[in-house]
């Protein structure tokens, strides 16, 4: 499909900078295909689900995977440079999204420290030998430290990875590391946050407790790719890149019990959708998966094993906008987002939420 389908225009001050106060304070905007939109809150989530149903949660956890430091290279001066983590490959090496990239050769040492300044064997630094060079700026990187002492490192030297659009805008403090995290984060991995999770409130979660919805996790380290723009012009020609992911038997089983019962399943964030759609057969029923995976939802891919979606507003032209569009319908979610903007609904990572239910298939 064409990208310029999923292009709108977006008002720079729809772009929220610091999210609701308290977490389930958002907007929920309730998108049944149809029928007329609803303006709601994430508070009252609870009454537009039914006893029975079932919410399914990314409980991974974001970890400060911006990395700061200089270049070393036998006769030519230090060059900072940053990296973005964003695919674990073995407990000594990452995959990362460089800058500047085309500086960088293979062989090349670098040291991280805060404020990338390091120098080589710097007490106050790690250091990393560039073992491949990519596309569009993507860099393997070995690192010295291994497993749990290159994890300590990273969080010691690293800093939270905030989107672009936030990040560019102001920057990050000490209540990100509150805010950008889910109350139900577990596993590390993560470089950006599965923002659908940000809403959630403890007190909102012992209410849907209380109204017999059950509770499920599964695990999306969602890696750095969600923040790159689409620059192919046709939706065939995008590469998404991997990220991990890990659905249990259990949890698969209890799954597809609940569906087989009549309930619900209902992802919290696009990230546990594209789980549940890489673990689900041809027929919707889940298995249990772990490893990477790389799918891309655009229309006209098949909803095998999601039945509702809480999800906040994406980017123009980006994959999340697609796979909203694959769920719900293209023509349904322009015209949602047309009202979210004119209705003053706030967006992004930070911004107010969304709940979509499929169109007719």
């Amino acid at each position: 499909m064409r990208v310029d389908l999923f292009d709108f225009d977006l008002p720079e001050a729809s772009i929220a900078l610091r999210p609701p106060v308290p977490r389930d304070a958002g907007r929920l905007l309730v998108v049944r295909p149809g029928q007329p939109l609803a303006d709601r809150t994430v508070r009252e989530l609870g009454q537009m689900l039914r006893p029975g149903d079932a919410l399914v949660f990314n409980d991974t956890r974001v970890i400060p995977a911006r990395l700061r430091g200089v270049r070393h290279r036998a006769g030519s001066p230090g060059l900072r440079m940053e990296a973005m983590l964003h695919l674990r490959e073995a407990p000594d090496r990452w995959r990362a999204f460089a800058r500047p990239a085309k500086r960088l050769a293979v062989g090349d040492r670098v040291t991280f420290a805060r404020h990338g300044t390091g120098e080589p064997g710097d007490l106050g630094g790690f250091d990393a030998t560039i073992a491949e060079k990519g596309e569009a700026g993507e860099i393997a990187l070995r690192f010295d430290l291994s497993g749990p002492a290159l994890d300590g490192a990273i969080a010691a030297f690293g800093d939270l990875p905030l989107p672009p659009y936030i990040a560019g805008k102001r920057p990050t403090d000490a209540q990100d590391s509150t805010d950008y995290q889910t109350v139900y984060a577990r596993d590390p991995g993560a470089v950006a946050a599965p923002t659908a999770g940000l809403h959630f409130s403890q007190d909102l979660l012992a209410k849907l407790d209380a109204a017999g919805i059950t509770r499920h996790s599964v695990t999306l380290h969602v890696g750095a790719g969600t923040f790159l723009p689409v620059k192919a012009d046709d939706t065939d020609d995008h590469r998404m890149h991997a990220e991990i992911g890990i659905l249990s038997e259990a949890t698969a089983q209890a799954l597809n019990r609940i569906r087989a019962a009549g309930g619900r399943i209902v992802a919290v964030g696009t990230t546990a959708l594209r789980l549940l759609e890489s673990a689900a057969d041809a027929d919707g029923r889940l298995r249990a998966f772990e490893g990477p995976t790389d799918i891309f939802i655009t229309p006209g891919t098949r909803i095998r094993a999601v039945d509702a979606l809480m999800t906040n507003f994406h980017l123009p032209r980006s994959t999340l906008f697609m796979l909203v569009s694959a769920f719900s319908g293209l023509e349904t979610m322009r015209a949602a987002y047309a009202h979210a903007i004119a209705g003053g609904y706030r967006f992004y990572s930070y911004g107010d939420s969304s709940l979509l239910f499929p169109a007719e298939r």
